[in-house]
């Protein structure tokens, strides 16, 4: 797969995401949140299945492929911090604004480059550092260019935001370990749908009727956005630096905002729109800024 496939796979899960945004602030008209967080990654590894098994099998014929303890042990732990993530992010969805939610959701956006310079010495190429902070600049004015008084959500998305670059960091490095991508998907979702369902079943107040009110939004947030967003995440990941995936799937902050005008009848001023097309810029940047740097290289090389 080339670069520039692997990068449409992650805009493709970035407008999953967005669309899902408002799908589960409806849900949570109906159903508490870690309930519905486990039940959509029960779903959505019930998705990724029947492609893990066939992975396998594949793999298996191949080589002899086998998951080892240290490999799973990893998964686990990537599943772990998807489940914290994706909890936190709904915790907060719940209870700010989804203005407020779609820009400190952005955050991971500058901390995934850091995080990977800190903790894995990865120096990520110069476009990487402006086109971050054009994200996150596209976010905050998307978010109307002002945040509300910061509430109790507010801080659960900020917190959620951390999770999500340090498992894009986690995708990366599976990925390029196992070479098995629906694999990869099908534990980590089993991990996040066990933790959910069972948690959400022993501290929380659902009613039979609430849930299968909320069974659309299940299916929908499960189905798509657990089972083919995440997965295209993963499958992209082999063929695209964790700290550029980061700024790419940042865009599901435009396709929310558009989501909200179809389906909550949210409207976009000025500010909005400028906000767009900043994050538009910032995905552009990392994918040709690179191009560019090297295309001017590899004529001065040839010049001396």
């Amino acid at each position: 797969m080339r670069r520039l496939h692997a990068n449409l796979l992650l805009l493709t899960a970035a407008l999953i995401w967005g669309v899902t945004f408002s799908i589960q602030q409806m849900a949570m008209e109906h159903i508490e949140p870690i309930l519905f967080t486990g039940l959509r990654f029960i779903l959505g590894a019930l998705v990724v299945l029947p492609l893990a098994v066939c992975e396998i099998r594949k793999k298996r014929s191949l080589d002899g492929w086998k998951l080892g303890r240290g490999t799973l042990a990893w998964l686990v732990l990537t599943g772990m911090v998807l489940f914290t993530a994706a909890l936190l992010q709904q915790l907060g969805i719940a209870t700010t604004t989804v203005a407020n939610a779609g820009f400190l959701t952005a955050l991971y956006v500058p901390l995934t480059p850091i995080l990977a310079l800190v903790v894995l010495r990865q120096l990520p190429h110069p476009a990487i550092w402006p086109a971050a902070l054009a994200c996150v600049g596209g976010a905050y004015l998307m978010a109307g260019g002002v945040l509300d008084s910061m509430s109790t959500g507010d801080l659960w998305v900020m917190a959620g935001a951390l999770f999500w670059a340090t498992h894009i960091l986690l995708i990366g490095a599976m990925t390029a370990r196992t070479g098995a991508p629906f694999v990869i998907s099908c534990v980590q979702f089993l991990i996040c749908g066990v933790l959910g369902t069972v948690w959400g079943l022993a501290v929380e107040s659902n009613t039979l009727a609430g849930t299968l009110n909320a069974i659309p939004a299940i299916l929908f947030s499960g189905g798509v956005s657990v089972g083919i967003g995440f997965t295209l995440q993963v499958v992209a990941q082999r063929h695209t630096p964790a700290a550029d995936a980061s700024i790419i799937l940042s865009a599901e902050t435009v396709f929310a905002a558009l989501a909200g005008m179809v389906i909550l009848g949210e409207m976009l001023g000025e500010l909005e729109y400028a906000g767009g097309a900043l994050i538009l810029i910032g995905v552009l940047a990392v994918e040709l800024l690179p191009l560019t740097f090297a295309k001017i290289r590899a004529r001065r090389a040839r010049r001396v």
